[in-house]
């Protein structure tokens, strides 16, 4: 979409060089002009690694920060006042925040790569940034709080939704695959960093009885362990801005490959066009629902688990493993899709099935009162391994 992607200079490197003995304009078979000389495969550079790392890195951060409250929402309830709606209205800020997706797709098609980066990090920067400033009056910090979720869900639309592009500038045909699982699924991983950073950092009400407090010295405790971990967030948020800062050039010199050189279509147009494919639809639908379903089913694990007595701990564990596992599976299905070819639907339809019944059974589960199903430890770590495969979908 867009302009084109660079001028007949810039492509020019691109073709291989005339030999040596035929300097004049080579002839055809029936003494006219020879046709061109087919192009180069593209070129690559070292430092795309680097770009997709601080990519990676912001997308990551975006995640850590966004399921920041899910994991210790008993410890947020005693500390800030929170209520359940409070706790599920954090994670939704996150969803919220992709109303103006299209505006940063049409920013990153128009301005670039670093010219969306910067403003993206720049939101998350101020989001992070506005959870941390110590007021006393309780409502008005909550309010912070909030507006600064909502300032890092609109980083949302960016992190999750440019890696496709990111690795069509950056890598050559056979990486793209691997690149944009990379990218895509950082995302994923930050958000298990939660899970694991906040039960552990910050302890559940119940779970500093030991510390033979009173009950007021207790919240106070509490609330400055998460006051730590928001401070934590705002300085790797900060820390990654400045790097994006200093270096994120929005493409490389050369394109890797002639086909991403080529002239695109206007961004009416292609979008235009892409709601009047009915196939593009169905592949967007197949896409939506999966992650839509899993992230707002994540964001407030601690809260599904706390009814049928699983503690912030475990429900911290549980949400770990089961990104962590899709994030590994995800990155080496990548990699399997890049050399094998034409296997990538029945991949994508396996993975989908495995979670489809693992998500079934770990429901089953949780409907005790229904069910009379076990809800064993072992259950609860293996079943929503396999539900967060749909986070693929990214790859």
């Amino acid at each position: 979409m867009g302009l084109g992607w660079s001028t007949a200079e810039e492509r020019r490197p691109l073709l291989p060089p005339p030999p040596p003995q035929a300097r004049p304009q080579a002839r055809g078979p029936a003494g006219g002009p020879a046709g061109r000389l087919p192009p180069l495969s593209g070129r690559v550079y070292g430092r795309r690694w680097l770009v997709l790392l601080l990519f990676s890195l912001l997308g990551f951060a975006q995640g850590l920060v966004w399921n920041t409250w899910g994991p210790i929402q008993n410890s947020a309830r005693l500390a800030f006042g929170f209520s359940g709606w409070d706790i599920a209205l954090l994670v939704f800020w996150g969803p919220i925040g992709f109303a103006p997706c299209f505006f940063f797709m049409w920013l990153m098609d128009k301005k670039g790569l670093r010219v969306t980066v910067l403003l993206t990090s720049s939101l998350m920067v101020l989001g992070a940034g506005l959870r941390c400033i110590p007021v006393s009056d309780v409502e008005i910090r909550k309010k912070l709080i909030h507006g600064g979720q909502l300032l890092n869900g609109l980083a949302g639309p960016t992190v999750m939704n440019a890696a496709p592009f990111l690795s069509t500038t950056w890598f050559s045909p056979d990486e793209r695959a691997t690149a944009t699982a990379i990218a895509s699924l950082l995302n994923y991983l930050g958000s298990a960093g939660a899970f694991l950073v906040g039960p552990l950092v910050v302890p559940s009400p119940n779970g500093t009885a030991h510390l033979l407090l009173a009950s007021q010295s207790n919240t106070e405790h509490i609330k400055d362990r998460i006051e730590a971990v928001l401070y934590a967030e705002f300085g790797m948020v900060s820390l990654i801005f400045s790097a994006a800062l200093a270096y994120f050039p929005s493409r490389p010199p050369f394109p890797p490959s002639v086909a991403a050189a080529s002239q695109r279509l206007s961004y009416r147009r292609s979008f235009c066009r892409l709601l009047s494919n009915f196939r593009f639809l169905m592949i967007a639908l197949a896409y939506a629902i999966p992650l839509g379903v899993f992230s707002g089913w994540s964001g407030v694990l601690d809260l599904i688990l706390t009814p049928v007595h699983v503690s912030q701990v475990d429900a911290g564990w549980i949400g770990f493993w089961s990104i962590v596992g899709g994030c590994v599976v995800g990155i080496a299905m990548a990699r399997f899709a890049d050399f094998i070819r034409g296997m990538l639907k029945f991949i994508l339809l396996l993975l989908l099935s495995g979670a489809t019944l693992a998500s079934t059974w770990f429901t089953l589960t949780c409907l005790t009162s229904v069910t009379h199903l076990p809800l064993t430890t072992g259950g609860s770590f293996l079943f929503p391994n396999s539900f967060s495969i749909e986070s693929l979908s990214n790859a």
